[in-house]
């Protein structure tokens, strides 16, 4: 009996043994977990830290290009309005010519230089005129149109010219356009 019953306490410090081992290595892979979560956290944070600091260098670049942008139009608009201070010199010292003296050689002078200034101005801007010859609905708006001996859509007047910047439309130019009557006639014929 004494051998049966060492051998049941064999068996349970068997179980015990076993059960032991089986705690060890649940406790090992609690820790094994423990220590990927905290390192997964770890990322987490060190990840949610990068957003606010990109947010925060976004909304300074932000702000830094919009107050560019504003500075870049406002010297836009000094460089433009000095060269228009220019024209205006011209323009001041024509009128001064004009009231001073009967001559109206000198008014033609004045005003061919005040053109001369702002058409200096224009191709300083890269702003160029539209030459009209045909009608091009691309360039060209049509105020009337006339009877004439001319082939459809010649340009027959200019009322304003039109103007390109950089090679894109800013005004278009407004035109008189010609209608043939050479159908008419052959109508009538």
């Amino acid at each position: 009996m004494e051998n049966k019953e060492q051998k049941t306490i064999n068996e349970q410090e068997m179980h015990n043994c076993d059960c032991n081992k089986a705690r060890d290595e649940k406790i090992s892979e609690l820790e094994i977990l423990k220590q990927s979560i905290e390192e997964k956290e770890k990322q987490a944070q060190d990840y949610y830290d990068q957003i606010l600091r990109l947010k925060a260098d976004f909304e300074n670049y932000r702000r830094r290009s919009e107050r560019e942008k504003k500075d870049y139009l406002e010297w836009g608009k000094e460089k433009i309005l000095l060269k228009q201070i220019g024209i205006n010199d011209v323009l001041q010292q024509a009128l001064k010519s004009a009231k001073s003296g009967n001559n109206v050689e000198s008014i033609v002078l004045g005003l061919e230089m005040i053109s001369k200034e702002f058409s200096k101005m224009l191709e300083e801007e890269d702003v160029e005129e539209i030459q009209c010859e045909n009608f091009d609905p691309n360039t060209c708006e049509a105020l009337d149109y006339a009877e004439s001996e001319e082939e459809d859509g010649k340009i027959l007047e200019v009322y304003q010219k039109g103007y390109k910047m950089n090679g894109k439309l800013v005004r278009a130019a407004k035109v008189k356009v010609a209608k043939n009557n050479k159908d008419k006639m052959d109508d009538e014929k």
